[in-house]
C-alpha cells in the first residue's frame, strides 16, 4: 500500500483499508468526490462499504444507450436497497445520430479507431461531463484485472481528467475476496457474472470469457490487450501519484 497506510495496518481487514483508502482520498480531495458506477460486481462491493460506513461519496452512472438490460435491473436493486440517488449521465444526441448515420450500428468492429470514436461519443464525452463539478472519483478497478490496470496506484493524479484525483480502493482485492464479500454480504450481483461475464461494459462489446481467459478478454474481444480500454481510464505515460 501507498505511504499513507501506517506500518501497523497489516492486520486490518480489507474492507477496513478499502475504507481507509476512500477516507485519504476524501481528505486529499477536500471536494466532492463520487463513485463511477458500472453496477459490477466491484462496484457494488464499494456501494456497501460506502453505505456501511457513511462515507461522504456520491454515484454517477453512465447510459451508453447500449448497456444489457441486466445492468439496469441491477442499477434499480441497488438504488431501493440503498435509498441511493444514481447521478445519470447520458452521451449526447446530435453525436449519436450523427455516428450511426455516417458509419452504421456496427462502426466499432470495423477498426480501433472507429471502435475508440464510439467509446468517447457513448463514455468518454458523458464522462468529461460527470467529473466536471467534482474534485475526485472513486473506481473499481483492480490490478489483476488485465495488463492494463497492472501499474494502476491506489490514489492517483487523474491527468487525463484535469488532474482530479482518482481513488481505487480494491487495487490489490483479488476476484476471489471480491466474490467473498459480495457472497457474505448478499449484493445483488449481475446475472451476467455468474454467466461467464467477469466484465461487463455495452452489450455488442461484451462477451462471456472461456476458462483460462484474462478477466476482460470478453471485452472488444477483436482487439489486441493492450487496447482494451474505452478510454474512460486512459493514463497518460507521465501519469504521477501524489
Amino acid at each position: 500500500m501507498e505511504h499513507f497506510i501506517d506500518n501497523d495496518d497489516s492486520s486490518l481487514s480489507l474492507e477496513s483499508v478499502a475504507v481507509k483508502i476512500i477516507k485519504e482520498g476524501l481528505s486529499r480531495a477536500q471536494g466532492d468526490v463520487q463513485l463511477a458506477c458500472s453496477f459490477g460486481v466491484e462496484d457494488l462491493v464499494l456501494i456497501d462499504l460506502i453505505s456501511r460506513f457513511a462515507l461522504e461519496v456520491g454515484v454517477f452512472a453512465i447510459d451508453t444507450g447500449r448497456l444489457p438490460e441486466e445492468t439496469y435491473t441491477v442499477a434499480e436493486a441497488v438504488r431501493e436497497r440503498y435509498a441511493l440517488t444514481i447521478h445519470w449521465f447520458f452521451p449526447d444526441r446530435g453525436a449519436v445520430e450523427a455516428l450511426l448515420s455516417e458509419k452504421g450500428p456496427f462502426s466499432f468492429q470495423q477498426s480501433l479507431e472507429n471502435r475508440q470514436e464510439c467509446c468517447f461519443i457513448r463514455k468518454v464525452e458523458p464522462l468529461h461531463r460527470a467529473l466536471a463539478p467534482l474534485a475526485g472519483w472513486v473506481t473499481g478497478m483492480r490490478r489483476e484485472q488485465s495488463v492494463t490496470r497492472a501499474a494502476l496506484a491506489v490514489i492517483e493524479i487523474d491527468q487525463a481528467h484535469d488532474d482530479r484525483l482518482k481513488i481505487n480502493p480494491l487495487i490489490d482485492w483479488t476476484e476471489q475476496q471480491i466474490w467473498a464479500y459480495a457472497d457474505q454480504r448478499r449484493l445483488p450481483v449481475n446475472r451476467l457474472h455468474r454467466q461467464g461475464y467477469p466484465s461487463i461494459g455495452c452489450a455488442p462489446c461484451t462477451r462471456a470469457i472461456l476458462p483460462g481467459e484474462d478477466p476482460r478478454a470478453g471485452r472488444w474481444w477483436w482487439e489486441n490487450p493492450e487496447h482494451k480500454e474505452c478510454g474512460l481510464h486512459r493514463r497518460p505515460v507521465d501519469d504521477a501519484t501524489p
